[in-house]
C-alpha cells in the first residue's frame, strides 16, 4: 500500500463558486490536508497545468497529484481541456476526475474514452461531497501508486 501524501494539491476546475466553496468546507471538515486549488475555466485550467500567464510561479502553482474537472465551462469547455492534457506528454498522467452535474450517459462514454480516470456525478448535499472528498483521498493518494509530480 502507498504511502499517505497529504501535501499533494488538487486542482479543482469549475466555474461554479459555490461549488468550489464547498469542495474547499468538504476537505477541512474530511481532515484532509491536501492544498486545493481551484480555476474556473479549461482555459485557466490548462495555464495553470502549463505553469502560464499568471500562474507562472512553479513553486506557488505546482504540479497537482488529482485534477476535478467540471464538464460545462466556459471558454474552453471541460471535455476539450481533458482532450488537451491527454495530448501533452507532461501532464497526460495526472489522474483526472470528472465531477460534474451530468448524469447523461453520452457524458460518461465520452469522458472514459477522452481519458478520464473517473466519472463522478456532483453529490447533492455537503455530507456527500465529504463523503466522495475522503474516498477521493483515501483510493488517489493512500491506495494507488501514482508517478512523483516532481520528477514527471
Amino acid at each position: 500500500m502507498a504511502t499517505t501524501t497529504n501535501s499533494v494539491p488538487i486542482l479543482m476546475a469549475d466555474d461554479d463558486e459555490e461549488d468550489c466553496m464547498l469542495a474547499q468546507d468538504s476537505l477541512t471538515e474530511a481532515k484532509l490536508a491536501n492544498e486545493l486549488h481551484v480555476v474556473s475555466d479549461g482555459e485557466e485550467l490548462l495555464q495553470y497545468l502549463r505553469n502560464e500567464g499568471r500562474f507562472g510561479d512553479i513553486a506557488r502553482y505546482r504540479r497537482p497529484g488529482l485534477i476535478l474537472l467540471d464538464l460545462n465551462m466556459p471558454k474552453v469547455e471541460g471535455r476539450q481541456a481533458l482532450a488537451e492534457i491527454r495530448a501533452d506528454d507532461r501532464l497526460k498522467d495526472i489522474p483526472v476526475i470528472v465531477m460534474t452535474t451530468s448524469q447523461a450517459e453520452e457524458d460518461v462514454i465520452r469522458s472514459y474514452a477522452t481519458g478520464a480516470n473517473s466519472y463522478i456525478t456532483k453529490p447533492v448535499s455537503f455530507e456527500g461531497l465529504v463523503e466522495v472528498m475522503q474516498s477521493l483521498e483515501r483510493y488517489w493518494f493512500q491506495i494507488v501508486c501514482l508517478p512523483n509530480a516532481e520528477a514527471a
